[in-house]
């Protein structure tokens, strides 16, 4: 078995005379694929950092193998010192890199290599900052959050890129599907402690809930005994004096575990104040069309949504879903058509962005709008603190400046303000972000349980097929279908063609939608000649192929061996796993080489 790369042991760090890790170990070796789950504020993105080398613990060891390159990819990229996208990305080369992969990622993530890092918006942030990780193909890579701020293409290209790599991978993601298709061994990190299931994500929870089962059964039998020598020591301690010192000393050990005990965090509680019934009719529009600076967003749309309909929109990028959702909500008026809204509608709606939070104020002002210490809910009055409980505030948070909560935090606040407001149509845009799992499993509780209509904005896959009836999606030129079922099933109606219109279509400015007149997903310009990018190819490619077919077969030749699986199961498995990585990396190879060659081809004959 091969040496791990980069080893953490016994790692202890406080914070502020709080523990947060308490001998967490993690160990990441060659093909390893970790996912790194736990509560907010449990520790991770701590974690991933000692691992990065970039905090130090207070005891603890760190080892990185000495010819191991590690790169960290944190949630929020700094740009500071580089002028240009293209010498951030290069600036992740390593001395022996071939330069060229900079510019290939780049072009790949759909950026301009000319951009002034500062002009970027958070997806193109998102991408240059996975561009400089990647580009150098690290024996480790550390992602934190990586599908941040990415449109639903976006991350099922970095997906696929992940698949095909060699690097070792620790991840930190909410996105549950991400998790799911990379991960095949799971790290949880629960009151400073890491625990590790070598299985993928989509065996954890069921782990996890066992885990917990035994725990509490655990901390049943040790109160019990804790009753039992308490009655023996009212009782009298005599006889057998060093026995007795013995039980007594036991005792006090038992109940210093007691106090000693961490518990676990109790799960988000979470309440939806519900409005009067709406009209049976919510929205319905007819040829509405929208545009912006010469380019159509939406297109002679004809939808209707009734009560109860639970509507997402998915999209790339700037393909228009904030234009659509405004217009539906009736915030925007279209160019033409019609828009007619049904009878007695209240609706509440979470902005992604989280503008109407003022920094300044208290996390009891955003709840009660500065008025008491009260917050109604369906009629009823509760004082602020109970309702900060519910979404896992604690009661001495009530006063603290909303500048100073983490992003997690601030996702909870958002819903608590949203689901404290009456109403029957609920629009969300994104409300994915920064919540951990737990909370994400019990908002699709809720809002499986809500009588009104939804209309919900995500790039959360899982998220999507478990909440809407029918999903909204762009087919180009401005024009928006509508799908019966959740994500998976409207990829299935477009016969597997996913949103190929991101990520190259991201605007950030409107000079630059303005001076993009070619409509969303209209084809590429024929060129002329081939790019430098698609000469290099070219040039590459049959070596590629002829690398992965030799390593097709030698790992097919392994796997004939009828013993491997019997003598060493573990090699077995990463042997067949990297089989299929190999197989998928050669049909892309050769797909990709064929195209290029008959592109030569053409150019050639019109010459």
């Amino acid at each position: 078995m091969a040496p791990p790369l980069l080893t953490l042991k016994d790692i202890h760090l406080t914070f502020g005379g709080t523990p947060l890790l308490e001998g967490a170990e993690l160990t990441a070796a060659p093909g390893d694929r970790i996912c790194l789950v736990g509560r907010n504020g449990s520790g991770k993105s701590t974690l991933l950092k000692i691992a990065a080398g970039l905090v130090t613990p207070d005891r603890g060891e760190r080892f990185a193998h000495p010819g191991a390159s590690i790169r960290y990819l944190p949630q929020e990229a700094d740009f500071n010192g580089f002028d240009t996208v293209r010498a951030y990305v290069e600036a992740g080369l390593g001395p022996t890199d071939d330069p060229y992969s900079a510019e290939y990622l780049i072009g790949e993530l759909g950026l301009s290599g000319d951009d002034n890092p500062d002009q970027l918006s958070g997806g193109e942030a998102r991408r240059a900052a996975l561009a400089r990780v990647l580009v150098s193909k690290p024996d480790v890579l550390l992602l934190d959050e990586p599908t941040n701020h990415l449109d639903l293409t976006a991350i099922e290209w970095l997906e696929k890129t992940l698949q095909a790599s060699r690097s070792a991978l620790l991840l930190i993601s909410h996105d549950r599907r991400f998790l799911e298709t990379l991960s095949r061994a799971t790290v949880w990190l629960d009151r400073g402690k890491t625990r590790r299931l070598e299985q993928g994500f989509a065996a954890f929870e069921d782990w996890r809930d066992k885990v917990l089962e035994e725990e509490e059964i655990e901390r049943h039998k040790l109160d019990r005994k804790i009753v039992r020598e308490d009655q023996w020591m009212h009782g009298g301690v005599t006889g057998r004096r060093k026995r007795n010192v013995r039980r007594v000393r036991e005792l006090r050990a038992m109940r210093q575990e007691v106090r000693d005990r961490r518990f676990v965090v109790g799960a988000a509680r979470l309440d939806l104040a519900e409005g009067n019934i709406s009209g049976k009719l919510v929205v319905e529009t007819s040829n509405v069309s929208k545009g912006y600076d010469g380019r159509e967003i939406v297109s002679d749309l004809n939808l209707r949504v009734m009560r109860g309909d639970r509507l997402g929109i998915v999209g790339p990028n700037g393909a228009g879903k904030t234009t659509l959702i405004k217009l539906l909500t009736g915030q925007l008026a279209p160019d033409s058509g019609t828009i007619r809204h049904g009878a007695n509608l209240e609706i509440v709606a979470l902005d992604q962005r989280r503008d109407e939070l003022d920094p300044n104020w208290t996390v009891s002002d955003a709840l009660t709008g500065g008025r008491g210490d009260q917050v109604v809910i369906n009629g009823k009055a509760r004082h602020v603190a109970s309702y900060m409980k519910d979404f896992l505030f604690l009661p001495e948070q009530r006063l603290s400046p909303i500048r100073v909560l983490s992003g997690g935090e601030r996702a909870r606040l958002m819903l608590a303000r949203a689901l404290a407001k009456p109403s029957n149509v609920l629009v969300l845009d994104e409300p994915t972000n920064d919540l951990d799992l737990e909370t994400l499993d019990l908002l699709q509780e809720l809002l499986a349980d809500y009588p009104g209509t939804l209309l919900l904005v995500s790039h959360d896959r899982d998220f999507l097929d478990r909440i809407v009836t029918s999903v909204l999606a762009p087919t180009g030129d401005g024009r928006w279908t509508e799908y019966a079922g959740g994500y998976s099933d409207m990829l299935a109606q477009r016969n597997g063609e996913d949103l190929k219109k991101a990520p190259k279509q991201e605007a950030t400015t409107v000079a630059r939608k303005a001076s993009d007149d070619a409509p969303a997903g209209a084809p590429a310009a024929a060129k002329g000649k081939l790019s430098y990018k698609e000469k290099h190819a070219l040039s590459i490619l049959p070596d590629e192929i002829a690398k992965l077919e030799a390593e097709i077969k030698t790992l097919s030749a392994k796997l004939a061996d009828a013993g491997l699986y019997t003598r060493d199961r573990s090699a077995f498995e990463k042997t067949n796993a990297r089989l299929a990585d190999a197989q998928q990396q050669l049909e892309t190879a050769e797909t990709q080489w064929l195209e290029l060659e008959e592109k030569r081809a053409a150019i050639e004959n019109a010459g």
